[in-house]
């Protein structure tokens, strides 16, 4: 199925939370399901009809990991997108200076067209602007574009024919995927370069696509799926530029795996807080409830449930040992406001990629044609570049505690988890690679948001570089989830050194499954395979189970 789903990071004002009662909280604490509030709920293979307005991060994700989708325009909308195109139409026919209709574009926005050469035009602008470099966006990212491209002109705020949408959508329904160099973008007009090589080789037959998977000339592509080049008309080529697509693709995509990674980090916590001997008393309701943002508590009910009648916390219940280390004792407030931050996030790019971020604009119920800045992508820029900072502080705490894994000193576990110490090295690397991603993300965190170099002639003389903040954030959400893996890894490694003391119900199913791909090493291995796998099970979502039960 394709569901809409969409995080809230919100717990019920009524809840009160303790061991007693956490199956009530079970199942819907870290997204909440929606079929009925102008989100799309659609079946494999079968309509989904888009609005304008009823995209979610989630479904984006589906859309555009999934070739088994069939988008169409809802029925509502044919009505704007034609009054809006009739604007266009009677602008050009009365010979009124409408920027990006009959003007140039950018600096040269004073410059007059004919009216014979309005088509031209546009045309033109795409061709010129298509002079992106760098390595191609990964296909998952340029089928969000096309999505959100098609969504935002379907508002009827563009001015475009209804072929152009359906051609975008076409591409998508038939597989029909454009190369798009990564670079070019300061976010500001929107992502011009990408999305004119977006355009390009969907609309006119240039450059190259990926065909069911086959990277094919971009006429060859069209030939094979069915889709005819289509010329450009009056302010279409701009419609198609103009617009924050990239952006919103890769924040929509990063939101997602930046849940599946949050809600992972709480399993990788769970567990070390398990084989390290630690309290589970600092996830008190009571506790918390005295400072009481939404996401700690979250937290605090993953790690309570995943840690239930567990034995291993049972046998220190009395110890002598009055506080834990950070790492574990304030897992709900440094976990828990990386949540908070994801919901803040997620209805940032909710918003984007439901909104029409063209220039000029149409108010079809106005007969009338603003030029203003919903291209600029200031406001998802910095909420991607906020976004990473608390990925990469999600990787920082993680790497402590796969320090104190592997530190006998802080452990009392065997040097390094070795079934052989000083013959056998362990795991003594896998917290060398951790401190090496966290370092790395700590250079990524530089928001990219509050750079600006002036374009076009100084026209656009303040940019948002948002295009770098989505690109960072992918960085650093890949590399967090390998560190992640390495804490999983190294967990499970401890656990079977306090046999047969057994940990709490859901960290021993998460161990019982894990263990049927990743043995416990009894000898010095290479782990660099069993790392990638735990990383692309993080990736996939497959660990989500392990919190609901």
């Amino acid at each position: 199925m394709l569901q809409a789903r969409y995080y809230t990071g919100i717990v019920p004002s009524t809840s009160i939370l303790n061991p007693s009662n956490l199956d009530q909280f079970i199942g819907n604490l870290t997204f909440r399901r929606e079929g009925d509030q102008d989100k799309i709920t659609t079946a494999m293979g079968n309509p989904a009809a888009l609005t304008g307005t009823n995209l979610s991060p989630e479904l984006l994700h589906d859309i555009a990991h999934r070739r088994d989708v069939s988008l169409s325009v809802h029925a509502a909308a044919l009505e704007g997108i034609r009054q809006s195109r009739l604007v266009v139409e009677s602008t050009v026919s009365k010979l009124d200076a409408v920027y990006g209709i009959n003007t140039g574009f950018g600096k040269l926005s004073d410059v007059r067209i004919a009216p014979e050469d309005v088509d031209k035009l546009q045309i033109n602008l795409i061709r010129s602007h298509a002079c992106g470099v760098g390595d191609a966006l990964p296909l998952d990212v340029v089928r969000a574009m096309l999505a959100i491209r098609a969504n935002s002109l379907i508002r009827g705020c563009s001015g475009v024919r209804l072929e152009i949408i359906e051609a975008l959508i076409n591409c998508l329904n038939r597989d029909l995927i454009p190369e798009v160099p990564s670079r070019g973008s300061v976010g500001a007009s929107g992502d011009l370069a990408p999305s004119a090589h977006l355009v390009v080789l969907a609309l006119m037959g240039e450059g190259h696509v990926y065909c069911q998977g086959r990277r094919l000339p971009a006429p060859d592509g069209l030939a094979e799926a069915g889709i005819m080049p289509l010329q450009l008309s009056a302010k279409e080529g701009l419609a198609l530029l103009n617009g924050t697509q990239g952006i919103g693709a890769l924040g929509a995509l990063g939101v997602v795996g930046a849940l599946r990674l949050t809600n992972a980090a709480d399993i990788a916590g769970a567990f070390s807080l398990e084989v390290l001997m630690g309290s589970t008393r600092a996830f008190d309701s009571d506790l918390l409830a005295l400072r009481p943002y939404q996401g700690p508590q979250i937290t605090a009910v993953n790690v309570l449930r995943l840690t239930r009648n567990s034995k291993i916390v049972e046998s220190h219940k009395n110890c002598g040992r009055i506080q834990d280390a950070y790492s574990l004792r304030c897992m709900p407030q440094v976990h828990g406001a990386v949540r908070d931050i994801l919901g803040h996030v997620h209805q940032v790019v909710t918003v984007e990629i439901n909104s029409a971020t063209d220039n000029p604009v149409i108010l079809p119920a106005r007969s009338e044609i603003l030029s203003g800045g919903n291209f600029h992508g200031a406001p998802i820029a910095m909420a991607l570049d906020y976004l990473t900072i608390a990925l990469t502080v999600l990787s920082t705490i993680s790497e402590r505690r796969i320090e104190r894994l592997v530190n006998p000193d802080l452990s009392g576990l065997p040097s390094f988890l070795a079934q052989d110490p000083g013959i056998g090295s362990g795991f003594m690397m896998n917290q060398v690679v951790a401190a090496a991603l966290a370092s790395e993300n700590k250079v990524h965190s530089f928001p990219a948001s509050v750079d600006s170099i002036p374009t076009s002639g100084n026209k656009e003389d303040h940019v948002s570089m948002g295009m770098y903040s989505g690109l960072k954030l992918h960085t650093v959400l890949k590399n967090t989830r390998l560190v992640i893996a390495n804490e999983l890894l190294c967990a499970a490694q401890a656990l079977n050194f306090l046999h047969p003391l057994t940990p709490g119900e859901g960290i021993q199913q998460f161990y019982s499954w894990m263990r049927q791909d990743v043995p416990f090493l009894a000898a010095d291995q290479s782990t660099a395979l069993y790392v990638n796998w735990l990383e692309k099970q993080i990736k996939e979502g497959a660990l989500e189970r392990f919190l609901r039960g």
